[in-house]
């Protein structure tokens, strides 16, 4: 079966051939109107500019990772993101309570595992996360490549999708998003986004705020990076390098529209 010919079933207009973007503004605009609530266990590195992301969205970010308030702080939450950045025990012993916290109380979760290709014990904790059923799984290229030990190439992405995890989200030059039987591959973006750091954590995290709203976590996770994509690009066009792009790249989210979202996007 082709992309093209699987359908999508799309809550709540019905199903769709493939995605569209009217269907990413939609779901853009429905993140704006409910302002999810998004609670993040990132790295200190991340946290200012992934709470930024999350607010140039419309979305509103929590972050603390304490022991006595993560359960009430996630229980609350609107979705949760395990990122693995910067890995210590705090973090380590925060992000399985907050987890067990979010799947009692049907939260939303998803699992970005930073540089696992590097770190023998970051791998093991992420392989033990992805067994508690994240929505969403995100890696790059080389970070797949550690946590599958296969070749980063479309099937082999599709094929770990289906066996392992719900859905999987590998971004680069062109990001492809799966369950394993539906593939999205977006090709929006601008090489500045990769000297930005943590611009691929709070691109992430956004990801997370539309999987908040969007019941399909391919939908969220393809319209998430439409839309980052597309912002990247916008902000490119005015920046003069990297440190005026990560300032522009939030503006251009915030001021970010359904009208360039239908003439940017460029969806596979």
């Amino acid at each position: 079966m082709t992309y093209e010919d699987t359908p999508f079933p799309i809550s709540p207009v019905g199903k769709l051939r493939r995605l569209e973007p009217a269907r990413v503004a939609e779901v853009f605009a429905r993140v704006r109107a409910r302002k999810p609530r998004v609670h993040v266990l990132t790295s200190p590195v991340a946290q200012t500019f992934t709470a930024n992301m999350i607010l140039a969205v419309g979305a509103e970010p929590s972050m603390t990772f304490s022991p006595e308030e993560v359960p009430a702080f996630v229980a609350s939450a609107d979705a949760l993101l395990i990122n693995l950045g910067m890995l210590d025990r705090v973090r380590r012993d925060a992000s399985v309570t907050a987890i067990e916290v979010a799947k009692d109380a049907g939260v939303p979760w998803t699992l970005d595992p930073v540089k696992i290709q590097i770190s023998p014990s970051r791998l093991d904790f992420a392989r033990r996360l992805i067994e508690m059923e994240p929505d969403l799984v995100h890696t790059n290229r080389a970070e797949f490549q550690g946590l599958s030990g296969l070749e980063a190439n479309e099937t082999a992405i599709c094929e770990y999708a289906v066996h392992f995890v719900s859905t999987l989200a590998v971004t680069g030059e062109v990001d492809v998003v799966t369950d394993g039987t539906r593939t999205v591959r977006v090709a929006n973006g601008h090489p500045l986004m990769d000297r930005v750091t943590a611009i691929g954590c709070a691109g992430f995290a956004v990801a997370t705020a539309f999987r908040a709203v969007e019941p399909d976590p391919v939908v969220a996770g393809a319209a998430a990076l439409v839309v980052l994509g597309v912002a990247g690009e916008a902000a490119a066009a005015s920046a003069h390098g990297p440190g005026s792009f990560s300032i522009e790249i939030l503006d251009a989210l915030h001021a970010l529209d359904e009208e360039t979202i239908l003439a940017k996007a460029k969806i596979r």
